[in-house]
């Protein structure tokens, strides 16, 4: 199980150096290999993440970093499926990093933190809904961050050095395709967990509801003021990022202060 890790961790490191050499080098006809780098990657990820999630003993394995690294690894799928068709290759050596170095930080420092969620399907369509919904939007939050990196290099006229970027309102367009589908499932998680979680709003997880609910109104406005006010740049850009940072609150606030500093 440790050389699955491991030559995952290599994998991903291979595609993010691949992506970096095709950015620096735009007419390199060799994109598809680091595709392939990263699918190897993802494949050696997901075996990795079964063995660690779920076949152990007496239950699953959520632990906050096996919950991060399942994110990354939606992401990294996603954005894989995606880079083509979205034209964002400049984020692919960030999004293969990071999804490298929560792979370590997991294998590195294992956590536990124990469920049975085959005993309640309601709680993994739960859970499934909020981690897609979760990884949509910080997908758009990358987006977003993107949308503000090539704004600003634009006013500051320093475009020219950069790899071929689809035009600024097609990186908006798809930012607000991505919002629209996350909000849908957001919604769809808080609805699942208010309709079968009876302790959603107990001591000790009401703060991780609240939170959502909060985010789930910050990007049903961000649509909303897009939609009727016309609202675009930095209120779009900024909205999405706060709406993210509130999820990620919200989905592992707590379970970092009683898993890493508490110890619990």
């Amino acid at each position: 199980m440790e050389l699955l890790a491991v030559l995952a961790m290599a994998f991903y490191l291979l595609a993010a150096f691949a992506c970096v050499h095709n950015l620096l080098n735009p007419q390199n006809p060799g994109r598809r290999y680091g595709l392939l780098a990263a699918l190897f990657a993802l494949a050696l990820h997901s075996l990795w993440l079964f063995n660690t999630v779920v076949l152990v003993p007496d239950g699953q394995n959520l632990s906050m970093l096996n919950v991060a690294s399942i994110v990354s690894l939606i992401i990294c799928l996603l954005m894989t499926m995606l880079v083509s068709r979205f034209n964002v290759w400049l984020l692919m050596p960030v999004v293969y990093g990071f999804a490298g170095l929560l792979l370590a930080a997991d294998f590195l420092l294992p956590g536990y933190y124990t469920m049975h969620i085959e005993t309640r399907p309601e709680i993994l369509l739960h859970i499934g809904l909020g981690l897609l919904s979760y990884s949509l939007l910080n997908i758009a939050c990358l987006l977003a961050i993107l949308l503000s990196f090539l704004d600003n290099r634009l006013k500051k006229h320093k475009l020219t050095n950069l790899p071929a970027m689809p035009p600024l309102m097609t990186i908006e367009r798809n930012l607000f395709r991505l919002i629209f589908v996350g909000v849908l499932l957001l919604t769809l998680s808080i609805s699942s967990g208010l309709f079968f979680l009876q302790e959603m709003f107990s001591p000790g997880k009401a703060h991780k509801a609240v939170l959502s609910i909060l985010a789930w109104c910050v990007y049903v406005g961000l649509l909303w003021g897009h939609h009727r006010l016309g609202w675009r740049g930095r209120k779009v850009i900024w909205t999405s990022v706060a709406g993210s940072v509130l999820l990620t609150i919200a989905y592992f606030g707590s379970r970092f202060v009683r898993e890493v500093l508490l110890g619990s």
